[in-house]
């Protein structure tokens, strides 16, 4: 399968699922998103166009790197703590794609684990 064929293919899926899923100012999306090298997670409001919170392995203060599941469990404790930090208890999760297994699983139980409902 060509790198083309299965990009094109998470993109169908990802469309499919935003059709269904918003976020709003009072329980806000948490889009995650994977590349090679790198965990990145932000939580959206759709209505104002604004990140209200994020967290990636490239921030300074984050410890991970790479891209595995024990980055991403930690990415999800700290965009936890964030949305916290911006009074935001309940969100909606948007796994951009990417199966709900692996390292997108590990992102969402640490989030929740970190007090965020969803």
């Amino acid at each position: 399968m060509s790198v083309y064929v299965r990009k094109s293919a998470r993109a169908k899926v990802r469309r499919r699922i935003r059709k269904k899923i918003s976020g709003t100012a009072a329980r806000p999306r948490l889009a995650v998103h994977f590349s090679n090298q790198n965990v990145y997670a932000q939580v959206i409001d759709d209505e104002a166009g604004k990140t209200l919170a994020s967290a990636s392995t490239l921030d300074k203060g984050v410890a991970a790197k790479g891209a595995s599941k024990e980055s991403a469990a930690k990415i999800g404790e700290a965009v936890a703590k964030a949305a916290k930090s911006a009074k935001i208890e309940a969100v909606v999760f948007d796994r951009g794609g990417f199966q709900f297994h692996g390292k997108v699983k590990a992102l969402a139980d640490a989030a929740r684990e970190a007090g965020l409902n969803f």
